[in-house]
């Protein structure tokens, strides 16, 4: 299977990340440095934080030696750490923490990430997915919006369209697929994400 790893480079000056940055695209190394770090270190900043992503970690504490070798060099100071994806939390964490192993591990990193989520939610009042159900009439689109409200499920209905807030992907598609056997031809169902700035949107574009 494969993993992704990154080194988390947090500077103390911003202005200093670019030069680091070119400093990294031009850096030389010896064949065996060369040969653990490989060819594909890809390296992003955004602001004072820097990352070079990496498939291994054996790749990834390399890069670590050669970024704190040209941070010293160059006089700066800065916090690095080495952190590995963990796909079912949907997270970096840091990369001794092993990857699950069971389904039991599995199943608390998911329910982590939806306890997660579901805090973001309620501080921003928005979801990141939603389930959208067109149903033929205003009648049975009141009707299944009464129905999930009563179930406890965020619900909004307009005209024909009710839609459902979800905290997570896997949740957004189990709703679907629960109203898509229930509603049969009688509705269209789909699961839709929220971009980052939809929050700041008065309209909410429906099948666009």
């Amino acid at each position: 299977m494969a993993e992704d790893f990154r080194v988390e480079v947090e500077l103390d000056d911003e202005a200093h990340g670019y030069p680091l940055r070119e400093r990294l695209r031009a850096v030389n190394v010896d064949d065996e440095a060369r040969e653990r770090l490989g060819r594909n270190v890809v390296v992003t900043r955004d602001g004072s934080r820097m990352f070079a992503y990496t498939p291994t970690e054996a790749q990834a504490r390399e890069a670590e030696r050669i970024i704190s070798e040209l941070l010293s060099d160059e006089g700066l100071s800065g916090d690095l750490t080495v952190t590995r994806w963990h796909p079912v939390a949907e997270e970096w964490r840091d990369a001794s923490l092993p990857l699950p192993d069971t389904a039991a591990e599995e199943e608390v990193e998911y329910e982590e990430r939806e306890a997660a989520e579901r805090r973001e939610a309620a501080e921003e009042g928005e979801f990141d997915w939603h389930v959208v159900a067109e149903l033929r009439g205003r009648d049975a689109a009141g009707d299944l919006s009464r129905e999930l409200f009563a179930e406890g499920l965020p619900v909004t209905r307009r005209w024909r369209y009710v839609t459902v807030g979800a905290v997570t992907e896997e949740r957004a598609e189990e709703l679907a697929e629960r109203l898509r056997s229930e509603l049969g031809d009688s509705g269209d169902v789909w699961v839709e994400a929220r971009l980052d700035d939809d929050a700041f949107r008065p309209f909410q574009f429906i099948g666009f």
